[in-house]
């Protein structure tokens, strides 16, 4: 859990209410958003394209996984 908790520390602030979770996993999402923007600006250049999409691919996973992880902390399913 220590491992989580130091590679997701967001996904673990205190959340009190429902407001709190909400605005935890909307941060969340405005970040995959605008990686996603800096993903279709930078897909142009062949190169560089690939290593950025898959750069990319991380990234939503890791936005996916701390979304995931504040609604189980919320729940309290996670110790």
């Amino acid at each position: 859990m220590d491992i989580l908790k130091k590679y997701f520390p967001y996904s673990f602030k205190e959340k009190k209410d429902i407001a709190a979770l909400i605005i935890n996993i909307v941060v969340y999402l405005v970040v995959g958003i605008v990686v996603g923007a800096l993903i279709g600006i930078l897909a142009i250049i062949p190169i560089v394209g690939v290593i950025i999409g898959i750069l990319g691919g991380l990234v939503y996973l890791y936005v996916l996984v701390g979304i995931v992880l504040s609604v189980l902390d919320y729940l309290k399913v996670l110790k």
